[in-house]
């Protein structure tokens, strides 16, 4: 099993921050800030679904997974609050914030389903944030350093992004789940998390009279298609989840590892869960 710890993050969210710090890029920030507006809801849902599909176990399996889930749940817990302090920068900065809505009527007509239906969507939304974490990981340059604070905060996430990939996966596939229904969900999510990120940086980008500009333009085709871009690199990985034999375990690397202990100065260490 994983082995997850749980880490209190030492940097102070109370001052507030800069409209475009990262890098001084509205496209750069506004897309970082689209991610930011979704996690609160998100991963509530994730912890939720989690904490079903554990119960859901037969005892003599519950037992495998206790101390994992509980390290899944204790690090969603953390990236959750922190995400909203974050959040109500950007809030009193102007923006608004339409994902969460949407996200939460998704959930709401979820309920009712088995809870391997929640486990799916769950490892889906897992798999998007690993891939993306895994990309920031690899290039941190992506996040500007005039708000080190805020870059902190983004790789320390994606560094425990990384680490608990696999919890939602592995419950899912203890309680039954096929290959089919793995597919189907993952296939709307990708639908979904595409929409949603642009709609809600777009939204952004609009507010601050920043979506129509020639800079804006460039840097997102830079950012997600150019020769280090986000899609070029993340595409491999998330065609890798489609095969019927894939494990989240198959796309480890070293980078979350790394600056974990790179960093440690960062953060104290509150729990652990195994």
């Amino acid at each position: 099993m994983t082995e997850l710890v749980v880490r209190r993050l030492l940097i102070d969210l109370e001052q507030p921050f800069v409209r475009y710090w990262n890098g001084g890029d509205p496209f750069r920030t506004a897309f970082l800030n689209a991610l930011s507006m979704s996690f609160p809801v998100g991963e509530q849902f994730f912890i939720d679904s989690v904490r079903s599909g554990l119960k859901a176990l037969p005892p003599a399996q519950r037992e495998r997974f206790e101390r994992e889930v509980q390290g899944f749940v204790g690090q969603e817990a953390t990236h959750r609050r922190i995400h909203g302090l974050y959040n109500g920068h950007l809030e009193r900065q102007g923006y608004r914030n339409t994902w969460a809505g949407r996200a939460k009527k998704r959930i709401e007509r979820m309920k009712g389903l088995e809870v391997r239906h929640h486990l799916a969507v769950t490892a889906a939304y897992e798999h998007f944030t690993a891939i993306l974490a895994e990309f920031l990981l690899a290039h941190p340059e992506v996040i500007g350093d005039d708000e080190p604070r805020l870059k902190t905060m983004w790789m320390w996430h994606a560094a425990e992004e990384s680490e608990h990939k696999s919890t939602a996966f592995d419950l899912y596939q203890a309680l039954g789940g096929n290959h089919k229904w793995r597919m189907r969900w993952f296939h709307l999510i990708t639908l979904y998390f595409i929409v949603d990120v642009l709609r809600q940086t777009a939204r952004n980008l609009w507010r601050d009279s920043q979506l129509f500009k020639w800079r804006t333009w460039k840097s997102a085709a830079d950012f997600l298609f150019g020769p280090v871009g986000m899609v070029r690199l993340t595409r491999a990985p998330w065609r890798a989840y489609k095969s019927e034999g894939f494990h989240p375990a198959q796309q480890e690397s070293d980078l979350s590892r790394r600056w974990l202990q790179a960093h440690a100065q960062q953060y104290t260490v509150v729990g652990q869960g195994r």
